[in-house]
């Protein structure tokens, strides 16, 4: 059993205890990164210190939970998904602890490690790419995903069209309210199923956040929010072009979206571990860059909350690998300067 540190130590009582390591899901830390002198403040959600490192853990068990429910997985079920990795290791580690198969229908875009820790849970992973062919392949993953369900009777957890995806993230909602209370003035996040995002900000304003403006931010050549599609390095985000945008991207929650590049997401996530000891995934970075230049236009006395889905350590491959960097023209040490700028005078 694993010890729930938020309890009172000195207890000493078996409710303190947890028996299940899906126990363990939320209660994430929420962190003031910046203070600006006209009294707006920045939050970050540190989603990684969820079990598996990521938000999508909540998704996963969600997704699970309500199939559960419904009658749709019994006792040594099998569940299918096609997935960039997050959400491929959630399911695999809560499969593990329910008794259930799980296979996960990736390409190469996924980080070695994502893939690598779904199958440490036992989980089977099936590459729909070819080799040397690291571009997205969300189309052609979802296909399968469909085919295999359907041919051998499993269920595939369809992460895109799931409201049962949006409805995982109530509990973070009542976490950030309770953490700092409803008035939040606005809420950034990735948008990739839009599940995280869109499932936030519905809580958020059921909870009394009246006054709430939700930011999106994809990657350029993502085309969520328009735009031509192109090939982008950040993981577990965006659309590519040919995808079907899901039912969860729901248009009339998001208020404002923003495009962010590879470099500017990467070179941020890179500058803040190097000078705030705070890693997180690439796609985070990004997410970042974008509040941080729409807090200074934003009213005095603004409340950010930003949605920080992943840490960095499943990136070492490649954010975080100079070489990797190097060899995708990625680095841009102007950008450093710019960061550094930027946030003196915000907290100037």
């Amino acid at each position: 059993m694993i010890i729930n540190t938020q309890e009172n130590c000195t207890k000493n009582s078996a409710t303190s205890a947890y028996r299940k390591v899906s126990q363990s899901i939320g209660n994430t830390p929420l962190m003031e990164f910046i203070v600006l002198p006209n009294g707006s403040r920045m939050y970050l959600k540190l989603e990684q210190f969820n079990p598996t490192g990521s938000a999508k853990i909540r998704m996963a068990k969600s997704m699970l939970d309500e199939a559960e429910q419904n009658g749709l997985l019994k006792p040594g079920g099998r569940i299918v998904e096609s997935t960039s990795g997050n959400t491929g290791v959630g399911l695999a580690m809560l499969a593990a602890e329910r008794g259930y198969h799980f296979t996960a229908f990736v390409d190469n875009h996924a980080a070695k490690d994502k893939i690598n820790n779904m199958r440490a849970f036992g989980a089977e992973v099936v590459c729909v790419s070819d080799e040397g062919n690291d571009g997205l392949a969300t189309d052609v993953r979802d296909a399968m995903a469909e085919q295999v369900a359907k041919e051998q009777g499993a269920l595939w957890t369809a992460q895109h069209n799931n409201f049962a995806n949006s409805r995982g993230y109530t509990e973070l909602a009542k976490e950030v309210v309770n953490q700092i209370g409803t008035g939040i003035t606005h809420l950034v996040g990735a948008v990739g199923t839009g599940g995280s995002l869109c499932g936030t900000t519905r809580a958020l304003r059921d909870l009394g956040c009246h006054s709430l403006t939700t930011l999106g931010v994809e990657p350029i050549g993502s085309v969520i929010f328009g735009g031509p599609g192109a090939s982008y390095h950040q993981s577990g985000t965006g659309t590519p072009e040919g995808a079907e945008i899901g039912a969860l991207i729901e248009y009339d929650l998001i208020d404002q979206g923003f495009k962010v590049s590879d470099k500017h997401a990467f070179n941020t996530a890179r500058y803040l571990t190097k000078h705030y000891a705070l890693m997180v995934g690439g796609s985070a970075g990004g997410v970042i860059y974008e509040a941080l230049k729409s807090i200074q236009s934003a009213p005095a006395g603004s409340t950010f909350v930003v949605l920080v889905c992943d840490g960095g350590e499943k990136y070492l491959d490649t954010v975080f690998n100079d070489q990797w960097m190097t060899e995708h023209q990625l680095f841009d040490p102007q950008l450093d300067q710019q960061l550094s700028d930027l946030l003196q005078q915000l907290k100037a």
